[in-house]
């Protein structure tokens, strides 16, 4: 009779824990799809909106970039919405000084604005997208009536040669021996100057 006894008791245990186990899994499916019905865009997002929000620089490329372009500063412009920095190269922050031959301070991050934004006056400039930075602006190549824009810049002095490709130090060497722009008188590259001010 014990032994019986024993047995039965041995399968209600079973069978509660199977009971158990069964219960726990019903309550997780409930909650999920509790979950989803309540955060749809947690789980519904578009795949490509995660991959572009952590690494922009993997998003897609837009075709050519045409317009007509607002400047940012001296190596970033706005063309009908779309940021555009000018790879390859570097120019001073608009905050940044310079110094003149004479050691006097001027404001070259602004005369750097300045004189992009005169060279590109109101006509349409052509962009080729080559990648993004990692605060999602479209890094590209643009060129005005045929004319490269970011070796105009480093040609005129206001902007350095900027990447491990060294695309424009031809242009940098130029303007170093002519003395252009901040090669007038002494300066601090913009990288330094960022990482020293930001």
């Amino acid at each position: 009779m014990t032994h019986w006894t024993d047995r039965r008791r041995t399968t209600d245990d079973r069978i509660g824990r199977a009971n158990v186990r069964a219960l726990v899994v019903v309550t997780i499916l409930i909650c999920g799809a509790a979950y989803i019905a309540y955060h749809p865009r947690a789980t519904l997002q578009p795949v490509e909106r995660l991959w572009t929000r952590h690494w922009p620089w993997r998003a897609p490329l837009p075709a050519i970039v045409v317009g007509k372009p607002w400047v940012i500063d001296g190596d970033t412009i706005d063309i009908a919405g779309v940021r555009v920095r000018l790879e390859g190269i570097d120019a001073p922050e608009s905050e940044q000084t310079c110094s003149d031959a004479k050691g006097q301070p001027w404001p070259c991050g602004i005369k750097a604005t300045q004189e992009l934004r005169a060279y590109l006056g109101h006509g349409d400039v052509s962009c080729a997208p080559e990648g993004h930075d990692r605060y999602r602006r479209v890094l590209a190549v643009c060129s005005l009536a045929g004319s490269d824009v970011n070796a105009w810049m480093v040609r005129q002095g206001w902007a350095l040669a900027y990447g491990f490709a060294g695309t424009y130090q031809a242009q940098q060497d130029e303007a170093r021996a002519a003395k252009r722009g901040i090669w007038a008188g002494t300066f601090t590259a913009p990288q330094d100057w960022r990482h020293h001010h930001r």
